[in-house]
């Protein structure tokens, strides 16, 4: 069958298995140091509105778990994240019957930025491997599942996670290095939100006291990875790649597709997701939007908190977000055919 007939295929069955499937909501409590760990999944109990922060979504909190493809896939956030940006495409997941498990990472989600950086990404692919460990303990889930294929979706900083548990290596040197040489041009990721250039004269200045904080923090030349033989497909969305060295992933140890925003201003691709993509030889590119921005693909979308944050999140203009539903059915699709017999 020709690639365009399968990807259709495949489209059609999310959008089959959408008419016929209700998405449950639910949390597993914390467990020693890490935080909940928010599930998704199919169920036969009606849905109602939810009310998570300033989002309102249709779902059915609590309800008993029902069975669906016998599937998991982890979802790993960004910096400062939460699991109501990425509720439309865990309800994708859901609707073509996968369960869908989002654990809050230490030190960097939506209320805890304490750790972002270096010290939140040497942990996060652990969390990812204990949040399936969460949900093969849960009598509910356990009996619903088979875990030895398990999917995995991250975006930002948890695509950063999705490279590591790809087979990736990454070093916070590698990071100070790449920071030494292109500061200004990638100055977010070196840096984050605490400054931004002004293209005036005091951007000589910002970087002459950034320099020395990034040498300071990045003070380590060990290597890091981690594996989970449990993981078998593994989507990048938007990640954070400039410490990684790319030969580590030119044969990736699972599946691996990308999702790529050609107008992504905070991790800007020639420095990140293109490098990586250039050195993978057997990698997917799942979706890929020109016009897109870093946030574009979440749904529903985050108010716009205005200021740095708000500029390097918000749609550009030419972006169309009726693209958004294409895309993640694409990313679903992907899950379907690298997890399912």
């Amino acid at each position: 069958m020709k690639p365009a007939r399968l990807l259709a295929g495949a489209l059609l069955a999310v959008c089959l298995g959408a008419a016929q499937a209700a998405v449950g909501l639910l949390e597993l409590a914390p467990r020693g140091d890490d935080g909940p760990v928010t599930l998704f999944y199919p169920t036969a109990a009606a849905a109602a509105p939810v009310q998570r922060g300033p989002f309102r979504l249709q779902l059915a909190w609590q309800g008993a778990p029902a069975r669906g493809n016998g599937r998991l896939v982890v979802l790993s956030h960004g910096s400062g994240g939460a699991p109501w940006t990425y509720g439309e495409l865990a309800s994708r997941l859901v609707e073509a019957g996968f369960v869908v498990a989002v654990p809050e990472h230490r030190g960097d989600n939506w209320h805890d930025h304490a750790d972002v950086g270096p010290a939140s990404w040497k942990r996060r692919p652990a969390e990812v491997s204990r949040a399936i460990d969460a949900v093969a303990a849960d009598a509910r889930f356990a009996p619903l599942l088979q875990l030895d294929r398990v999917g995995m979706y991250g975006m930002s900083a948890g695509g950063h996670t999705a490279l590591t548990l790809a087979g990736g290596r990454w070093s916070p040197a590698v990071l100070r290095e790449h920071c030494e040489a292109h500061l200004a041009d990638d100055f977010h990721s070196c840096v984050g939100l605490s400054s931004e250039l002004q293209g005036n004269w005091l951007d000589a200045a910002r970087m002459a006291i950034a320099r020395p904080i990034i040498r300071h923090r990045m003070d380590d030349a060990g290597w890091y990875t981690h594996t989970d033989p449990r993981l078998a497909a593994v989507i990048a969305d938007v990640p954070f790649a400039a410490d990684f060295d790319p030969a580590s992933l030119a044969q990736p140890k699972v599946a691996l597709g990308f999702v790529r925003s050609g107008r992504d201003i905070w991790l800007t691709p020639r420095f990140h997701i293109d490098r990586i993509v250039q050195a993978c030889q057997r990698c997917e590119m799942v979706v890929d939007l020109p016009e897109a921005s870093h946030g574009s693909l979440m749904a529903p979308p985050p108010p716009d908190p205005g200021g740095t944050l708000g500029r390097l999140l918000r749609d550009p203009p030419t972006f169309d977000r009726t693209l958004v539903a294409p895309a993640h059915a694409r990313i679903v699709a992907f899950f379907a055919r690298q997890l399912l017999p």
